[in-house]
């Protein structure tokens, strides 16, 4: 049965659909260190889901308030890239969050169309998804250096949907496990905006920003838009 409602289903990439041991978070630290810039892996992940020179940016005036308008975060921030690159071309136990490949398949299969947006940068997005053979799987994917404002702002959102030919965000789903994820959504008005609790947050966190559901994994995905097309033609 086609989906009548939901006609693109976005997904985060670490933490959402892509397992993640903090691996990013440690990157973040890493990178600051090499300048001497130490931050609290705690701190790190409040900022995860963001562009990332945008996270250095933030973290740097919460931490270093004096070095931060001289801070190189240019640098910084090639840094971090080639941390990540390496990690993610590397890494062995790269692999996907557990029934992520199975939902995108189930929702294509209702006519659904599936995209990734994320706060990496393209070049670590293409290794990403090429590690996890989803290069024919995606309908589209959507890097924050592709656009002019990275979450918590919509224009991630907005670009997938240019991309796939969808006019309208009420049949946009937006699934996330980031604050700025939930945030980003619910600034583009799409019809649901979903936390998934796989990634670094809890649901106590992430019931304080704009949601319409929160979930345990990408897996109950499918089940919640069919749920929400039934409801939708009552």
């Amino acid at each position: 049965m086609q989906n009548e409602f939901i006609k693109l289903a976005i997904f985060d990439m670490a933490g959402t659909t892509v397992y993640d041991d903090d691996f990013v978070t440690k990157a973040l630290c890493k990178a600051l260190a090499t300048q001497e810039y130490m931050v609290p892996l705690s701190a790190a992940n409040e900022v995860m889901g963001i562009a990332k020179p945008v996270a250095i940016k933030m973290l740097l005036e919460r931490f270093y308030p004096e070095a931060a308008p001289t801070a190189d975060i240019d640098t910084l921030h090639d840094t971090f890239l080639q941390i990540m690159i390496d990690f993610y071309r590397n890494e062995p136990g790269i692999c996907e969050i557990e029934g992520a490949t199975d939902t995108f398949k189930a929702l294509q299969s209702q006519g659904i169309k599936v995209g990734l947006d994320t706060g990496f940068s393209r070049d670590i997005t293409d290794i990403i998804i090429e590690r996890l053979g989803w290069q024919d799987l995606l309908d589209v994917s959507v890097s924050s250096d592709e656009v002019a404002q990275g979450r918590p702002y919509p224009d991630m959102i907005w670009k997938a949907m240019e991309l796939t030919g969808i006019s309208e965000v009420q049949q946009v789903a937006k699934v996330g496990d980031t604050p700025v994820d939930l945030e980003e959504g619910h600034r583009a008005g799409c019809a649901l905006v979903v936390g998934v609790l796989s990634g670094a947050n809890g649901k106590e966190v992430l019931e304080q920003y704009p949601h319409t559901h929160i979930v345990d994994s990408v897996s109950d995905i499918t089940g919640l838009i069919h749920s929400f097309q039934l409801a939708a033609v009552k």
